[in-house]
C-alpha cells in the first residue's frame, strides 16, 4: 500500500499569500474593481485573520480570540474567498514564469495575478548558548502568544531581550502575570526606532513605576540554560523565561527566489508591483514610497500594510491606482499611556514636556515632517494628516495648531471637507486603522 501523500492542483484568477492586514487589503481592493473573479488565499497559520497587535491585549486579558479578529467570521465568504490555511498550505515556491504555486503538501496553485503579504520574521541574533534555553519565546503571533501564556506563572521570572515595539507590548501583557520582568537593549533608550532620547525618558519612568527593570547599553554575551550573561556590564541575570524580542526582518525569501528585485525589502513601484510579472506584494516585507523622505524605505505598519494591499488588489483588477501614501506612522499605548509617532525627525524641533507628557513638532521648510506625543494624544490625526499632505503652513493658523490641534486652524472649506460635510478624496481622510505591536 502507498503512503504518498496525494496533493491537488488549484487554479484561480487571484491568489494572495498571507492573510492579515495586506492580504484583507487586497482582497478588498480587488472586490472593488471585480466581484466574480476566483481568489484564494493561502497562509501557513491556521487562523482567521487577526489583528497581531493585539496578542499582548490577549495575555492582558482585554481581549479573546474571537475580538482579535481583524474581519468578520463571514469574509471570506462573503468575499467568495477560498482559504488554504494551515502549515501543509505553507507557500514553498513562486514560479513567476509559469505563474504557479508550490505548497508544503506538493499541491500546485496556478495564478493570474498573486499578491504576496509575507510580513516579517523575527530576528534572533545568533547567541552563545542562546539552544540551551528551554523556555525560550519570539512574541510576533497567536501561537506565540499561547505558548508564553502556558509557560509563564505568577513565580516566572522573565528577560525580555529588546526594548522596541515588541519587546515592550510583551513586557505589557505578561508583567501583571509574572513575579518580574527584566529587559534587556543594547540602545541607550528604549523605543530608539520611533522615540528621542526625552520621550523615551517620560515612556521609561512610566514603565519602571509598574515594577519594570531595565538594562540600556547592553546585550547578552551567553546563555546558560536559565542565565544570561551581559557583555558590557558582566553582570549575571537569572530567568525562567525568555522572550527575544531584538526585531524584525522583511520576509522576503520566497519572491527573492522568483527573482523579484529586493534591498532590505521587495521592491514595489507605485502600483504596488515587483519586478515580477503579475507579482504585486505589500505590507512589511516590502520597501514602498514614503511621501515624507521621498525614498524607498521599510514601513512595516499595520494601517501602511492594508492600504498597501487595498491598492494592489484595485490595481490587480485592473484599475490604476497609485499608492503615495506610505508613511512612518506609530500609535501605541502602555496601560494607558499613549504614543503617537509620525514622519521623519528632521528641521526645528518644537518642544513642549513635563513629567508625564512630551510634546516634539519637527518642522522644516514650513511644512511639518513630523512628531512625537506622549500623554496626549488627541486629534493626533490633524496632525498626521498635515505630514502626510505636506501641505505648507502658511495655509493654517499653525501657531494654534502648535498648542493644540484643531479644525478651527483651518479654513472653513478645509473644515468643511475634514468633517465629510462634502466629498473628499479618501486619501485626504485616512485614518489610522491599527498600532503595529
Amino acid at each position: 500500500m502507498s503512503n504518498k501523500k496525494a496533493t491537488n492542483t488549484y487554479q484561480a484568477k487571484y491568489a494572495i499569500i498571507g492573510n492579515s492586514a495586506g492580504a484583507v487589503g487586497c482582497v478588498e481592493g480587488i472586490r472593488r474593481v471585480d466581484k466574480e473573479g476566483d481568489i484564494i488565499l493561502l497562509a501557513a497559520e491556521p487562523y482567521h485573520t487577526y489583528s497581531r497587535p493585539l496578542i499582548s491585549y490577549l495575555l492582558l486579558g482585554r481581549t479573546d480570540e474571537q475580538r482579535m479578529k481583524y474581519r468578520p467570521d463571514d469574509f471570506y465568504s462573503v468575499n467568495g474567498v477560498q482559504t488554504l490555511l494551515g502549515a501543509e498550505n505553507e507557500v514553498m515556491e513562486i514560479d513567476a514564469a509559469k505563474k504557479r504555486l508550490r505548497l508544503a503538501d506538493g499541491s500546485t496553485v496556478l495564478y493570474e495575478k498573486l499578491l504576496a503579504a509575507t510580513g516579517s520574521l523575527p530576528f534572533v541574533p545568533p547567541t552563545k548558548g542562546l539552544d540551551m534555553v528551554a523556555n525560550c519565546f519570539s512574541f510576533m503571533s497567536l501561537d506565540d502568544a499561547q505558548a508564553l501564556a502556558a509557560a509563564i506563572s505568577p513565580e516566572s521570572r522573565v528577560l525580555v531581550v529588546g526594548a522596541g515595539l515588541i519587546g515592550l507590548k510583551c513586557v505589557e501583557g505578561i508583567a501583571e502575570r509574572v513575579k518580574q520582568v527584566t529587559v534587556v537593549d543594547l540602545a541607550d533608550r528604549i523605543l530608539s526606532s520611533i522615540l528621542n532620547a526625552e520621550a523615551a525618558e517620560v515612556v521609561q519612568r512610566y514603565l519602571e513605576s509598574r515594577g519594570i527593570q531595565f538594562i540600556l547599553g547592553d546585550c547578552v554575551k551567553e546563555f546558560k540554560p536559565n542565565m544570561a550573561m551581559l557583555q558590557n556590564s558582566g553582570r549575571q541575570l537569572e530567568f525562567d523565561v525568555l522572550v527575544m524580542a531584538v526585531g524584525v526582518r522583511p520576509n522576503t525569501a520566497l519572491l527573492t527566489a522568483a527573482g523579484a528585485e529586493a534591498e532590505r525589502g521587495v521592491l514595489v513601484d507605485e502600483y504596488c508591483r515587483t519586478s515580477l510579472p503579475d507579482v504585486f506584494a505589500a505590507g512589511d516585507c516590502t520597501q514602498g514610497y514614503d511621501v515624507v523622505s521621498g525614498e524607498r524605505r521599510i514601513l512595516a505598519l499595520l494601517p501602511n500594510a492594508y492600504m498597501q494591499g487595498d491598492c494592489a488588489g484595485a490595481n490587480m483588477a485592473g484599475q490604476a491606482e497609485v499608492y503615495k501614501n506610505g508613511l512612518a506612522l506609530n500609535s501605541i499605548g502602555f496601560w494607558g499611556l499613549h504614543i503617537m509617532s509620525a514622519g521623519v525627525y528632521q528641521g526645528e524641533a518644537l518642544v513642549e514636556s513635563d513629567a508625564q507628557h512630551y510634546k516634539c513638532l519637527f518642522v522644516q521648510d514650513g511644512r511639518l515632517n513630523g512628531f512625537i506625543l506622549v500623554g496626549d494624544v488627541a486629534r493626533a490625526g490633524i496632525y498626521t494628516n498635515l505630514v502626510r499632505t505636506r501641505q505648507p503652513l502658511d495655509e493654517v493658523d499653525w501657531p494654534l495648531l502648535q498648542v493644540k490641534p484643531q479644525l478651527m486652524a483651518f479654513s472653513p472649506r478645509e473644515r468643511a471637507q475634514k468633517l465629510a460635510i462634502r466629498p473628499v478624496a479618501s486619501s485626504e481622510l485616512e485614518e489610522q486603522k491599527g498600532d503595529k505591536a
